[in-house]
């Protein structure tokens, strides 16, 4: 079984997939090892990681880069978060999809923002066009900003919702990841009347997993809340080191030097 199969086969629905979104080769291996099924990325994590900010700002090639750097230390299939797919044009997304692709990465999320629907369907329509052209697929979970940008008025969003879910079926998706929505009833009803399968984020307010599973949740991404925390606690520390030489309790919960390096050894993945 390849990648992108087993990959879908994580969305049927017989549990929740749980996917911590990792910002390099050294978190997302160190997810593996947790037992992690696949691993997605956070382009929040990986553009502040690469030293750009997040929405867009980062290169192309650096985004392929590090998913090509995590691909390589992984076993478990690797899902990117490729935001708009860094251009308005679909044919050119679709070319730096196949690149994501030709390094191993078998799942891409594309995000709609504040762009016409249309033109992430086209996006979609596109990429699945040339990888089939090449004998290839890809997995494409797309995100609909509908309440994390408050596309539309409270009460319409899950309305707006299943319209965009629609196009973007017919246009190729596979997967459906609304970004935002914590609220049980909506949540039910977006499952109940979307033809793929549904993702959500962790986010305040969102249900836990139990209950997630229970309202027919597919999938459960973290978010860029693990890298955000990570970056308080390196601040933290940072100061104080600056301030007094010392870094802080905090070192006495450090992970083992061999413990890290025995995640790294090529015998490792």
């Amino acid at each position: 079984m390849n990648a992108v199969t087993t990959f879908k086969k994580l969305h049927d629905g017989s549990r929740l997939l749980h996917l911590p979104n990792a910002w390099d080769a050294g978190s997302a291996r160190l997810f593996e090892s947790l037992g992690a099924p696949a691993i997605a990325t956070t382009s929040a994590g990986v553009a502040w990681a690469a030293g750009y900010a997040d929405g867009g700002q980062m290169p192309v090639d650096v985004a392929i880069a590090v998913a090509a750097n995590i691909a390589r230390v992984l076993t478990v299939p690797l899902s990117v978060d490729f935001e708009n797919g860094y251009d308005d044009d679909p044919q050119a997304v679709a070319l730096s999809v196949l690149r994501l692709i030709d390094v191993g990465v078998a799942g891409v999320n594309l995000e709609d923002g504040h762009d016409a629907p249309q033109v992430l369907a086209a996006k979609i329509a596109a990429i699945k066009e040339l990888a089939a052209q090449e004998g290839r697929d890809i997995f494409i979970n797309t995100r609909t900003d509908v309440y994390l940008k408050n596309l539309a008025p409270e009460g319409e969003r899950v309305a707006e919702v299943l319209r965009r879910a629609a196009l973007y079926q017919a246009a190729g998706a596979d997967g459906l990841f609304v970004a935002g929505i914590v609220k049980p009833d909506e949540i039910a009803q977006v499952v109940a009347a979307a033809a793929l399968p549904v993702n959500v984020m962790d986010w305040p307010g969102v249900p836990d997993a139990d209950t997630l599973m229970q309202l027919g949740v597919r999938r459960l991404s973290a978010g860029s809340g693990i890298p955000q925390a990570l970056w308080a606690v390196a601040a933290g520390m940072g100061r104080d080191f600056l301030a007094t030489g010392n870094a802080g309790p905090l070192v006495a919960q450090a992970m083992p030097y061999g413990q890290l390096q025995a995640l790294y050894q090529p015998s490792a993945h």
